[in-house]
């Protein structure tokens, strides 16, 4: 069973918070970051992407990038722009996109459960990422973006979290990025403090559904301050939004290539595939492909004596990966190999057909896209998903909410 605590959050004060909040920082560029930042002194861009307010020969890894981001963090304090609750506190997170709805609940969770196993990943992680944000935390003293995180949904919980909704008014509710509204509310009872926490004491696991990077440094730093006797009961928790699988989305994550396709190439993937042309521009099921090549739309049906029972081998983006990327184009690691990129689902099939027949890439591959239950049956074995398998909409704002560790 998990612990889920109440924490004092760090947030912006009820007028700023639609100018504070910002895309995840790894979800954007520097420049991109620079560019939505500008003229806008409130950005926490300022803060978790610290690079854009120093010298552009300046590597974002600088020593100095993460002074900044303390430096900029403790302004944004002193100006009043960030508030530090007095209390332990939770906050519901609710975003709505296209008519669709996820609420979550914000909160603290524990680095124990992921040493223990009870919070689950289905990502590998790369160390120099780690590492950054490592330093991040340990500069600022805080987690200064959420992870997010799932789990099989109960009744108690969510009845809990409407029911205090329906009584009370959000403190900040604004539209930001494609056009997704963002309503969070205080949870200041005591009582239901209690009760969210024992109803958690219930739920066997909680997964990562993003943010594997983010988890990872957290549990690093805090078993570290904990080996050297500077831990706190704070810094073994980590900031966390918990939303219920049956509300969350997720979106395809296609894949285009810059290859040279051998002669035979449509023989080649006849082996693997039933293969024919359409109109369609995305797979209605599992099991099913679609391909943009010079102009046409292909569905590659993969043959069903071929699929597997395996959670992981048994994904489409694995069957691609081994019948395509790497039987034809021998591609081993889709991590760094420049051949091949990804095109999260929210830019839509038209940013394929655009990538291709701009000449950047030569063939695309539109995906169906990955289910939750594939998810937590993948994360519950054990198992390790390929990368780039999930993506989950709407993206969680960062800069509404930061957990001080308290090690200073």
């Amino acid at each position: 069973m998990v612990q889920v605590k109440a924490f004092k959050a760090i947030r912006p004060n009820e007028e700023l918070a639609s100018k504070v909040a910002s895309l995840p920082y790894d979800v954007v560029s520097s420049l991109e970051a620079k560019e939505l930042a500008e003229g806008n002194p409130y950005s926490f861009f300022h803060i978790d992407k610290a690079e854009i307010d120093l010298p552009e020969d300046l590597s974002p890894y600088d020593d100095k990038v993460y002074k900044e981001a303390d430096d900029k963090l403790t302004s944004f304090k002193d100006k009043g722009w960030f508030i530090q609750d007095e209390s332990n506190k939770y906050y519901i997170y609710q975003l709505t996109m296209n008519g669709r709805a996820q609420t979550g609940l914000v909160a603290t969770t524990s680095i124990d459960d992921y040493i223990d196993g009870k919070i689950k990943k289905h990502e590998y992680t790369r160390h120099e990422k780690e590492i950054d944000r490592i330093n991040h935390i340990k500069a600022t003293d805080a987690n200064t973006s959420p992870i997010f995180l799932t789990y099989r949904g109960l009744p108690t919980i969510s009845t809990i979290i409407n029911d205090w909704k329906k009584a009370h008014a959000p403190i900040y509710d604004f539209s930001s990025y494609y056009d997704v509204n963002h309503q969070v509310w205080l949870l200041d009872d005591p009582q239901i403090i209690t009760d969210l926490e024992e109803a958690f004491s219930q739920v066997a696991s909680l997964y990562i559904a993003d943010g594997h990077h983010r988890t990872e440094s957290a549990v690093k730093v805090g078993i570290e301050k904990r080996e050297a006797g500077q831990g706190s009961p704070e810094s073994d928790y980590f900031l966390s939004i918990l939303f219920p699988d049956q509300e969350l989305e997720i979106l395809e994550y296609n894949r285009v290539l810059k290859v040279d396709l051998p002669v035979d190439f449509m023989e080649q993937l006849a082996q693997s595939f039933d293969i024919k042309e359409t109109e369609s521009t995305k797979p209605e099921e599992a099991g099913v492909i679609n391909m943009y090549l010079a102009g046409k739309w292909y569905q590659l049906t993969i043959k069903k004596e071929l699929l597997a029972d395996d959670p992981v081998d048994g994904l489409d983006v694995s069957y691609l990966q081994a019948k395509v990327f790497h039987d034809i184009f021998g591609i081993e690691d889709i991590r760094s190999d420049k051949r091949i990129d990804f095109v999260g689902g929210i830019r839509g099939s038209a940013e394929l057909v655009k990538l291709v027949d701009s000449g950047e890439w030569d063939l695309a591959f539109a995906m169906y896209p990955t289910q939750m239950k594939d998810l937590l049956e993948v994360a519950d074995a054990g198992l390790i998903m390929p990368p780039k398998s999930t993506w989950f909409e709407p993206k969680l704002l960062s800069g509404l909410f930061l957990h001080d560790l308290e090690t200073r």
